[in-house]
């Protein structure tokens, strides 16, 4: 049977009410609403509606998860013909900006470094590929060995492999200049400019054996290539793009096109390189060494702190933070601790979704649960968090949060560790190829806290009147 979009936003529009409503939009899973009064509005009568997930309320904005692909298509059947509604159109953008300063730091990062993530995720595939392809196991079960793989194939390997990290400076450059105004292609050529092959190599500079040391500017400033450097890339791009902006206000159109590119790449290349670079590098491997500290807690306290903290992080949005800290990681370890920790989160909760559309009577709540559970395995975890654990009180919850640490711990105390980002639940586990030890005990440890999570909260988490028909439940009211 065809959806009908329209008739989905004409309900939702009718229960919220239009004159309530100050602000429209959606993100990618849920249509957003601001509204002038949140209590007038039955939540219960929202979520009956067909396609409906659940719905939540955040720093004023009423939102109803619909899920990818509906909620545009609902949000387009509202505004296209309601000219009221088109009117109080905004953008995700401006919905969130008067929010909390940090919150919106923040999500300024994330938006910084999504874009860059496709080839992070390629390029932690690649590396565990390289892995697989070069474990002398592998290479004896076909009769050969690594010292007989020609030249040019273990070039071309290092090609895919190590690309993105030698350059990504130039990478989060470019980012940072598109997403403050800038001109992206300006950002590009400074971040290049931090990684030049005729800088010392700062991997190399770091390796004591290598005999490579940092050139000295004044007696007394090194200068070095910042390969993998993530603060320092970002710093430029912001003061970069801000720089750009005021000349361009300032410049005559006449010399606009040669100069401005000529200050801002001549300014931000000697910002970069003999003040801000060495200062902020000191600060970012500090950074690094405090993250690997707390992970590296005995026992597994560090596993079990992280794993409880992160979805926690997930609900007020500070998760887009961890972002940077992993790009940090990933580049001067070349191995991401950090997501393995948080990566439970996303087991236990689907499994608190699958176990309470599995004791519900209300056929709502069971499609609600399973296609939130469905939602979650693939890398989404909006409609389960908040369509199904955070909606059925502190039991789910709590069981979702204890399974999280838990397996945090349990993936600490085990020394799991990926060399990826950005791959969740069902296709995490590619992130762990490079290593038979890494994959089976990480594969073998997430199904343990999807079962563990689903039992208990099929045993103790659901609550009475998502067990009971709506018949037997208003009954019992009376």
């Amino acid at each position: 049977m065809a959806i009908n979009y329209k008739q989905i936003g004409e309900e939702i529009i009718s229960i919220v009410g239009e004159e309530n409503i100050t602000g429209i939009t959606h993100c990618a899973t849920r249509l957003r609403l601001e509204v002038k009064d949140r209590s007038v509005i039955d939540d219960k009568k929202i979520e009956k509606i067909d396609q409906v997930k659940g719905v939540f309320f955040n720093a004023g904005q009423y939102q109803i998860i619909l899920g990818t692909g509906i909620v545009n298509k609902v949000y387009d059947s509202l505004v296209q013909n309601n000219h009221e509604l088109l009117e109080k159109e905004t953008t995700l953008e401006e919905m969130k900006q008067p929010s909390n300063p940090i919150k919106h730091a923040i999500r300024t990062l994330s938006d910084i470094f999504v874009p860059i993530i496709p080839g992070i995720v390629a390029t932690g595939l690649f590396l565990g590929l390289k892995g697989v392809f070069l474990n002398d196991s592998v290479l004896a079960f076909f009769g050969t060995s690594a010292d007989k793989i020609p030249e040019f194939a273990l070039v071309l390997l290092s090609v895919l492999t190590d690309t993105v990290f030698a350059f990504l400076p130039a990478l989060i450059c470019w980012s940072a200049f598109k997403k403050f105004g800038g001109t992206p292609i300006i950002g590009f050529v400074i971040g290049l400019m931090l990684v030049s092959p005729m800088l010392p190599n700062a991997y190399s500079v770091a390796d004591l054996n290598s005999g490579v040391e940092p050139l000295m500017a004044f007696g007394f400033i090194p200068i070095v290539g910042y390969q993998g450097s993530v603060l320092t890339a970002l710093v430029i791009g912001l003061l970069g793009a801000k720089l750009e902006k005021v000349l361009r206000r300032k410049m005559p159109n006449s010399l606009d096109l040669m100069f401005t590119p000529f200050v801002v790449i001549l300014v931000m290349m000697l910002t970069g390189l003999l003040v801000l670079g060495p200062i902020l590098h000191v600060v970012e491997n500090g950074l690094v060494y405090l993250i690997t500290g707390l992970i590296k807690l005995p026992f597994g306290i560090g596993g079990l702190l992280i794993g409880f903290l992160y979805p926690l992080a997930v609900m007020t949005g500070m998760h887009h933070l961890f972002i940077m800290i992993e790009t940090s990681l990933l580049a001067t370890t070349g191995f991401n601790p950090l997501i393995t920790l948080c990566a439970m989160y996303g087991f236990a909760n689907a499994a608190v979704s699958f176990a309470v559309s599995v004791r519900a009577k209300d056929k709502n709540v069971k499609v609600i649960g399973t296609s939130a559970g469905v939602t979650q395995l693939l890398g989404v975890s909006e409609p389960a968090l908040f369509g199904i654990t955070i909606r059925y009180g502190m039991k789910p919850l709590g069981i979702m949060l204890g399974c999280s640490a838990l397996g945090g711990a349990v993936l600490s105390l085990l020394n799991v560790q990926a060399n990826s980002y950005g791959l969740a639940v069902i296709l995490s586990p590619l992130m762990y190829i490079y290593s038979s030890y890494q994959l089976v005990t990480y594969i073998v440890v997430g199904i343990c806290i999807f079962i563990l999570s689903f039992v208990l909260t099929y045993l103790f988490g659901v609550p009475k009147e998502v067990m009971m028909s709506d018949d037997e439940y208003l009954g019992e009211q009376q």
